[in-house]
């Protein structure tokens, strides 16, 4: 019954990534022979391998500074949409009023906006000639920053578009926790941010280690938002892989670049793997 999903891994996912792999490293032969023919810039052996083409991407000082900026903009997002996510989910959970309803309803709101109107929205809003900046100039505030096409820019929108799950899945886990606990703290005499802290959070870390680690791995692998509202460079490396594969015609250097996204992904769901096995570890001891 596992063998047909894995087969379709294999096939399909499994065999284009193991080919990318064979030809960073130099190798052209087989499913890479079509684009070997056409692009420029390659780093080829008939015999082995070689990491020639990891070398000439590494020593790109226009690709570090992209790299540099791609981990900025991750880790700020990561930060900032924990923090909200957190600080909603909160309020969600310790209130019952109209007001945290209205909350909790604009807060998903961004799920069924799609990403390109709210790139456009965002540049609308931040650009130079924006809302943002013609309000500050009416107000007197002529040296307000344009923050249209920046890594700000970008950081905004990568936040904008991940704020919802980390919402929807802060608010899951919190609302799991049982009211017997929270009041059972509170009549001992633990203040609120003290509960908050003894009860809430160890029984949420897995939550926050979900959306902690779905969000860096989703800006990691971001396309639309950099590429509409961010800088010419430096950019994220979504960008700047689309740029060297299409543009300039130098598949083996976006692939490469693509690697290193990969391997920054695959740090980042370690991560989550090794929450989710010490969770199961921890549960397992105490059952």
């Amino acid at each position: 019954m596992v063998l047909p999903p894995v087969a379709v891994v294999a096939v399909f996912i499994g065999f284009p990534v193991g080919a990318a792999i064979a030809y960073t490293l130099g190798r052209a032969g087989g499913p890479n022979s079509t684009v070997a023919l056409l692009a420029q810039r390659q780093h080829i052996v008939h015999h082995g391998v070689t990491t020639a083409a990891y070398r000439e991407v590494l020593g790109n000082p226009h690709v570090r500074a992209d790299l540099w900026a791609t981990v900025w903009v991750t880790l700020v997002t990561i930060v900032v949409v924990v923090l909200l996510s957190w600080a909603i989910g909160l309020y969600l959970r310790l209130s019952d009023t109209r007001i945290s309803r209205i909350v909790s309803a604009l807060s998903v709101i961004p799920l069924f906006i799609p990403v390109v109107i709210a790139s456009y929205a965002i540049l609308t809003f931040y650009a130079s000639q924006g809302f943002i900046k013609t309000l500050a100039y009416h107000l007197g505030w002529h040296s307000f920053p344009t923050l249209g096409y920046t890594l700000t820019a970008v950081a905004i929108g990568e936040i904008w578009v991940n704020v919802p799950f980390g919402v929807l899945m802060m608010s899951s886990g919190l609302n799991s926790v049982p009211n017997a606990l929270i009041e059972a703290a509170r009549d001992s005499g633990a203040s609120l941010p003290r509960t908050v802290r003894s009860v809430l959070l160890p029984m949420n870390v897995i939550p926050t280690v979900i959306v902690a680690t779905f969000t860096g791995i989703y800006v990691l692998g971001s396309f639309t938002v950099p590429y509409l509202t961010g800088p010419s460079a430096p950019n994220l490396m979504g960008v700047s892989m689309a740029n060297f594969f299409s543009a300039f015609n130098q598949p083996q250097q976006a692939e490469v670049m693509a690697m290193i996204v990969f391997v920054l992904a695959v740090g980042i769901g370690t991560i989550y793997v090794w929450a989710n096995v010490r969770a199961s570890k921890r549960a397992s001891i105490t059952s």
